[in-house]
């Protein structure tokens, strides 16, 4: 139902280049609830998420990209749609333009994930 970011497999990963610098507090990630399926299943949500901020064009080797995690999350299917989860950000009190978004694993479809909405948050 709707329009989701689908990906095959239960691994994929997607770079967020934000309209400006900002400085990250938390994500947000959203899926449809099981009433909304009509599996009545939602196993292609993502499960275990990881977030990146890319350092790249900030060092002497502008050509290698660096990255620095900022926080490792699971998404709970038994819980809200809509799951907001805070950001490490103290580590690197800087503002960003790039996000990494790593999903490392589903709750149990083989053939694909899907995400509905991404939403950074930040000042």
């Amino acid at each position: 139902p709707g329009n989701c970011w689908a990906f095959k497999g239960h691994q994929g990963q997607v770079v967020i280049r934000l309209p400006a610098q900002v400085h990250l507090t938390a994500i947000t990630v959203q899926h449809i609830t099981k009433e909304a399926s009509p599996s009545g299943t939602i196993i292609s949500a993502p499960k275990d998420i990881a977030v990146f901020v890319s350092l790249l064009g900030t060092s002497v080797d502008a050509d290698r990209e660096e990255e620095t995690l900022l926080g490792m999350f699971t998404y709970n299917t038994e819980k809200d749609p809509v799951q907001t989860f805070p950001l490490k950000n103290m580590l690197l009190p800087r503002a960003f333009s790039r996000v990494k978004l790593l999903v490392k694993s589903n709750w149990g479809n083989p053939w694909y994930t899907c995400i509905y909405r991404v939403q950074v948050h930040g000042k």
